[in-house]
């Protein structure tokens, strides 16, 4: 494991350039997803309900992954903010569908929480995670502020 636990920002340049936050921080080998919205390129909500909006906010969260050298099978756990956690259940089916079309089948600790909303007013779910990178994949940013 790489001793150096400086935290460093991760943020691929195909996502939208935070201002304010990072979309990783890389501390280790240990990467911190930041809570990823279903944000497109034109940093709007993507239309078409919570499969459309987790299949978006996943992607986002999957793409801070790979700039780190990560894989889906890395993650640890999976925090998942829900403003409608019925119209999630409902869906469900579906939205494993869209998991394993993106990650494989191999789940971490998850954890579904409920809110009354999320930064953008339009955002049905928000995920958060943690991944752990073996060194030999590890993809640590050049510098500070860049990745």
């Amino acid at each position: 494991m790489t001793n150096d636990l400086r935290p460093l920002p991760v943020n691929p340049a195909e996502l939208p350039t935070p201002s304010g936050y990072s979309h990783g921080t890389l501390s280790g080998n240990t990467l911190y997803l930041g809570g990823q919205t279903a944000l497109d390129a034109d940093m709007k909500i993507v239309p078409g309900g919570i499969v459309e909006q987790f299949r978006q906010a996943f992607g986002n969260v999957l793409t801070t992954l790979r700039a780190s050298g990560g894989v889906p099978e890395d993650l640890v756990s999976i925090t998942i903010f829900l403003t409608d956690i019925p119209d999630y259940q409902a869906h469900g089916h579906e939205i494993g569908k869209v998991w394993r079309e993106l990650a494989g089948p191999v789940y971490p600790a998850m954890a579904g929480i409920g809110t009354t909303g999320l930064w953008q007013p339009d955002a049905l779910i928000e995920i958060m995670g943690v991944a752990v990178v073996p060194d030999e994949r590890l993809v640590r940013p050049a510098t500070e502020g860049q990745s």
